[in-house]
Formats: structure tokens, sequence, C-alpha cells
């Protein structure tokens, strides 16, 4: 794949973050509404301009461990919405993980699970995954809601597992293999024109 990986749908271009995205990442990758949910904390503008130096130079997939971030940016304005990341962590198995996440002003219109759909396609199709998962945290409603509409299946829910500001985290696993997806992809494209 080349370095310039470039995803198309009906409302999004979906493309590796540039230095200039760096304003429009920072005003929603440091809000707590988002930070409560990702792996990368960011307690102030230095560590959360470093989470996005990374997520920059994540522009391909050629073995396990590298992950590909594309930012979700809004073809009628140009807006950066948001960010899409898969993650290669087995070759043998085929495995994938996907991650995401999107501004709350932008939520609710179906712009995430446009995005989303449209990097699972780019996994399955180009890269020849068996199988994506993802996780999220027990109380990410939303984000279950996503996983469970794109056909994902809950595979896990981890209660109390861990412990995270003095409160026990719990985690639900979701997933979905690759013939799962291709037989569903009439539905994943009708959903990718609706507005939810």
């Amino acid at each position: 794949m080349t370095t310039d990986l470039t995803l198309k749908t009906d409302r999004l271009t979906l493309r590796t973050f540039e230095r200039s995205d760096l304003d429009d990442v920072l005003s929603y990758y440091s809000l707590p509404e988002v930070q409560r949910y990702l792996d990368w904390k960011a307690r102030d503008k230095s560590e959360a301009t470093t989470a996005f130096e990374a997520m920059r130079r994540q522009k391909r997939l050629t073995r396990p461990g590298e992950i590909l971030t594309l930012g979700m940016v809004r073809k009628l304005d140009g807006a950066v919405m948001g960010h899409v990341s898969l993650r290669w962590t087995d070759a043998t198995a085929g495995q994938g993980e996907i991650r995401f996440a999107v501004a709350p002003v932008y939520r609710r219109h179906g712009y995430c699970r446009e995005a989303v759909s449209a990097v699972m396609d780019l996994a399955f199709n180009e890269y020849r995954l068996h199988r994506i998962f993802a996780v999220t945290a027990g109380d990410n409603e939303a984000s279950a809601r996503l996983l469970r509409a794109l056909g994902m299946r809950l595979e896990a829910h981890y209660r109390e597992h861990a412990l995270f500001q003095g409160e026990w985290d719990e985690e639900l696993h979701f997933a979905i293999l690759s013939r799962e997806w291709k037989r569903s992809e009439k539905i994943h494209e009708l959903a990718r024109h609706k507005v939810a």
C-alpha cells in the first residue's frame, strides 16, 4: 500500500493526517468525553500533540504491529471530525483491530459508521484480513451500538477486570470474520448512505 492512502465515501475523505490538522485533532482529542475512551492519554496540549504526531506516522500496514490511522474529513467543508485506526495484530491468523474516535459535535450523523465501514472494507478486501476485532469500554454505549450495527458480535464482556481511577472497569470485545462481512456487504452499502 502507498503511504498516501486515501479512501472516499459519499460524505467523507479518509486520509493520513497532515501537519495542518493539528488544531482540529486537538479540539476533540483532548476533550474529557473522548479522552476517557482512548488508550493514549493526553493530560495537556503537549501530550495531545505527541499523540497526534504518532498518528501522523501511522501511514501503512506492511507487517504485524503497524497501525494505519486515517483522519475523517468531511467533504462538505474540509472539517477533520475524528479518526479511524487499523492495527495489524497477527499475520498468521490474519487478525486486525479497529479503533475510532469522533468529535462529539459530529456524532449521531452516521459519519463514524461511514468511516469505520470503509476502513473495514479496506481491511478485508485489500489487506485480506480474516478477522477484525474491537474493544470498547463497558459504558461506551454509542461505540457498542455502532459495532453491532456493523455486524460485529459481542464475544466477551470482561466485568470488573481492572481498577481505573478508583472504579472497576469493564470491557466489551467485538469481532467479525471476513466471510461474515462479505455476506452483508449490501447491508453495509445501504448503511453508508443512511444518516443515523
